[in-house]
């Protein structure tokens, strides 16, 4: 049996964890999506312990999907990202989950995270790519209604 090699790359969608994520927000039905993408930002935003790559990783690939509905916003092309958004499908999201997102996104990059932990130990090279969603987070925030991603 051949092994599968994991997934470890800078982008937010490009690690086991979110690309397990996506894969399961991709099968959700469409009208709970909106539940999980709040879901995965609120457990990193609000844990006050060791925040672990499993519930940092989800959170950073629902950050882009957030981001990604926002003027400006980084298009979704990775491979691992939810297949519904390549397909070009909409996703409903609530105007409040970008200021959840820049919660959940700070959260991640402090000194108690395991995301923080592994990505200073393999160089930082990922910072840039959380700078670039919190810029376009911290941007105008109104959520135009249903638009398809790219």
């Amino acid at each position: 049996m051949e092994e599968q090699m994991g997934a470890w790359g800078e982008g937010p969608f490009d690690n086991d964890s979110a690309a397990d994520w996506c894969s399961e927000l991709h099968d959700a039905h469409p009208s709970e999506r909106g539940r999980m993408v709040r879901a995965a930002l609120a457990t990193a935003a609000s844990n006050s312990g060791y925040l672990d790559l499993g519930d940092a990783a989800p959170a950073i690939a629902a950050a882009a999907i957030v981001a990604a509905r926002l003027p400006d916003g980084p298009p979704i092309a990775s491979a691992y990202a939810p297949d519904f958004l390549l397909a070009g499908e909409s996703l409903e999201l609530d105007e409040d989950l970008p200021e959840l997102a820049i919660a959940a996104l700070g959260r991640i990059l402090d000194e108690d995270s395991e995301w923080r932990e592994l990505w200073g130990e393999a160089g930082a090279t990922a910072f840039p790519q959380i700078d670039r969603i919190r810029a376009v987070l911290s941007g105008p925030t109104e959520l135009p209604g249903q638009i398809a991603l790219l």
